[in-house]
């Protein structure tokens, strides 16, 4: 089992005209993501490697089937994208973009409340299950098939870093996908950890948040009453400075909240092993899930 995509997915991509969209529906098709069409405004009945092009995403799902969008649209319409894929009752969008407005996203998240559709990002890696489907940038040989630990992350290269590390221990993954680091987006940690918690494949889950916000304070209140497989945590941080930036638009201490060792604090009260160390990540990985 897996979470959100696996081999039935039926994948279309927004902007697939662009230079990375282009680019990553390439390296999708190869791991074996099956792509079933692209939509680009005023491009429609051109193809890009045999995957036929549409001007709209509604004209894209009647024609094929698409049950799922990927976004590479440039940050000033990816809003609109979003909300296209909804309109058309794509069951899920994952948005790559990056520096989408703030504003944008607010109106985003009102007009997606009311539509059927998942949003996964902007500014997130996507998400993959190992073996079947890759919707997103993330390195696909790095992910083992047929693991029984599901991986949630609002980091993309840490993402990496800790599949890497499972990878390399002979610890297979059902389902990895990283969440995006903005301050509103669309999935969030608990409805990820929620998901794990029903799927009868994930015997364990990992989960990598950062400073700024209060998600991981919020997802740690979640898995107190709902979550009771085994959990390895780690959070990226510790050592910034409050008030400024720290990589994404979400990682920022301002006041008391959002700080590195709150969210440890916070997530060891429920019983997450927390790493502190990312080098020995895979080794604590080992000892808990062994």
């Amino acid at each position: 089992m897996s979470i959100f995509v696996d081999s039935n997915t039926r994948l279309l991509v927004q902007g697939i005209t662009g230079k990375e969209g282009q680019f990553h529906t390439q390296q999708c098709v190869a791991y074996g993501t099956n792509v079933v069409a692209g939509v680009t405004p005023g491009k429609g009945g051109q193809k890009m490697d045999d995957i036929p092009v549409f001007n709209t995403v509604k004209e894209a799902v009647k024609q094929t089937g698409a049950n799922c969008s990927m976004i590479f649209v440039p940050p000033a319409f990816a809003a609109d994208a979003v909300m296209e894929a909804a309109d058309a009752e794509v069951e899920l969008i994952v948005a790559i973009t990056e520096g989408v407005p703030v504003m944008d996203m607010m109106k985003v998240k009102n007009f997606i409340a009311s539509s059927p559709s998942r949003l996964i990002g902007p500014n997130c890696p996507g998400i993959i299950t190992p073996g079947q489907c890759k919707v997103g940038i993330m390195p696909g040989p790095i992910h083992k098939p047929g693991g029984p630990i599901g991986v949630v992350s609002r980091s993309g290269t840490l993402t990496y870093e800790v599949v890497h590390q499972l990878t390399l221990r002979g610890i297979g993954q059902t389902t990895c996908m990283g969440i995006g680091g903005d301050p509103i987006n669309g999935t969030n940690f608990i409805d990820c950890l929620d998901a794990f918690e029903k799927d009868p494949e994930t015997e364990g889950i990992v989960m990598v948040g950062e400073i700024g916000g209060t998600a991981e304070e919020e997802a740690a209140e979640f898995i107190k009453k709902n979550v009771s497989k085994p959990m390895v945590g780690f959070i990226a941080g510790l050592t910034a400075p409050p008030g400024r930036r720290m990589g994404h638009a979400g990682a920022i201490i301002s006041g008391s909240s959002g700080t590195a060792q709150g969210k440890i604090d916070a997530m060891k009260s429920c019983g997450i092993h927390m790493c502190e160390n990312l080098g020995s990540f895979g080794d604590l990985c080992a000892e808990v899930f062994h």
